[in-house]
């Protein structure tokens, strides 16, 4: 248990580091930094000698592992995840109020279970872009509340809770006029810079409350964000690891933590836009590659997307298929879908096979039930995008896309052992 506690306790303290897709890749950053990688300008030329290296644009990082026998054929191994988490994002002038109360002027991002972020002391993060250029990370720690209605002025509220978008869901952060309030000069002030140097801002709320195991034996782990930064923190662990043994002499190992997931990924940093490119085209370069020897490169590798799943739910056993039926702590998930939302393919559930019997790390199979159509992942667009053959996998939650979600501490430690296996090559 000794290795369980160790890593459920240092992936806790990377999910607090990073209450924002921006914070997130900061942190990434610090923990590569620290093991000796290179930060690299996309400005720049780059480098063909190996080593462990990264970028970082806007929310999303992207790191490798090059061997001394690279060469411009060499294929990839490239770990998918994604940095972003449903929220709420702080609109243009955001210091709203009425009734003697501030509030933020929030709108809601990505797909968030709305009715958990009640009644939950929240923060704010992100970035400010300054005037000149330069940008500050910011976090306000416990600073917003979306309060809801007492039962005594609806009584129908447990028969049926209804939240208007627009209406109900605006925090609240002090009392008084908002006419002479700014929340942008609390930020401001909060990140040390001048109100009147910040041009723009990408701030999104964020769960305060601790990550904490409980359950019997602490079997389980509660925490936000855990979709999707459980696949970033067991990729960012395997990179390290593969960092500390040595690269495989046989790929370059890729960790590719996209932002804007839970949008649908159309950015520059989403996996729709061309950041993966981008790095496996200049990596290429810098080996002398063609781009015909580029695509052979490219079909000899790998994605393993990364991305978490549903466990099933005991009280809503009829949503789930009834023969695929993933239990907390069986193992990560083989993520599979007729309709190609998830890239898992034949060959993709064999290299999953392999990974698992390589690791000693446990996975099981997940198909949703055909009344309720699955989202997506990273997986198909980078397959369409690449032509690289990807098979996506992730750990089973409850409370997927709540402000804090669920898992069994077992398979959040399975997953990074099966990126460790397919870093390593098996």
């Amino acid at each position: 248990m000794d290795a369980v506690t160790d890593h459920i306790a240092d992936f806790a303290r990377f999910i607090t580091a990073s209450p924002s897709s921006y914070h997130a890749a900061a942190e990434v950053a610090r923990r590569l930094d620290e093991a000796g990688f290179e930060r690299l300008d996309e400005a720049a030329a780059w480098k063909s000698t190996p080593g462990g290296r990264y970028i970082v644009r806007d929310g999303a990082v992207i790191a490798w592992l090059q061997p001394e026998a690279s060469t411009p054929t060499t294929p990839f191994r490239v770990l998918g995840a994604h940095t972003d988490s449903p929220g709420f994002k702080l609109k243009p002038s955001p210091t709203t109020g009425r009734l003697g109360w501030l509030q933020a002027g929030v709108e809601i991002y990505g797909g968030p279970l709305l009715n958990s972020w009640l009644d939950r002391e929240l923060e704010l993060a992100g970035r400010l872009a300054l005037r000149d250029g330069t940008e500050v990370l910011v976090r306000t720690g416990p600073f917003l509340r979306i309060p809801q209605l007492a039962i005594h002025l609806d009584r129908s509220v447990n028969d049926e809770l209804k939240l208007d978008r627009q209406r109900h869901v605006q925090p609240v952060w002090g009392v008084g006029d908002a006419r002479e309030a700014d929340l942008l000069g609390e930020l401001a002030a909060m990140a040390g810079v001048d109100r009147d140097d910040v041009a723009g801002y990408d701030l999104l709320t964020a769960d305060t409350q601790e990550p904490r195991r409980f359950g019997r034996d602490d079997a389980f782990f509660a925490a936000g964000r855990m979709d999707n930064l459980s696949s970033v923190y067991a990729g960012l662990v395997a990179l390290l690891k593969a960092h500390s043994a040595g690269a495989n002499a046989e790929h370059i190992s890729v960790l590719a933590a996209f932002d804007h997931e839970e949008l649908g990924s159309q950015s520059r940093s989403g996996a729709s836009g061309p950041i993966l490119d981008d790095v496996l085209t200049r990596i290429g370069e810098s080996l002398g590659s063609t781009r015909s020897q580029q695509k052979q490169a490219y079909a000899a590798s790998w994605c393993l997307s990364a991305d978490a799943g549903h466990a099933v739910h005991p009280n809503y056993a009829e949503r789930h298929d009834v023969a695929n039926q993933p239990f907390a702590g069986d193992g990560v998930l083989l993520k599979i879908n007729a309709n190609q939302r998830y890239a898992t393919d034949a060959a993709g559930a064999a290299l999953v096979a392999r990974l698992a019997a390589s690791s000693g790390a446990d996975y099981q199979t997940f198909v949703s039930n055909n009344t309720v159509p699955c989202g997506s992942t990273i997986g198909p667009l980078t397959a369409t995008r690449l032509g690289m053959r990807t098979v996506d996998v992730g750990v089973p939650l409850l409370s997927m896309h709540s402000a804090r979600e669920m898992v069994h501490v077992d398979d959040a430690v399975a997953l990074a052992e099966l990126a460790g296996a397919f870093f390593a090559g098996a």
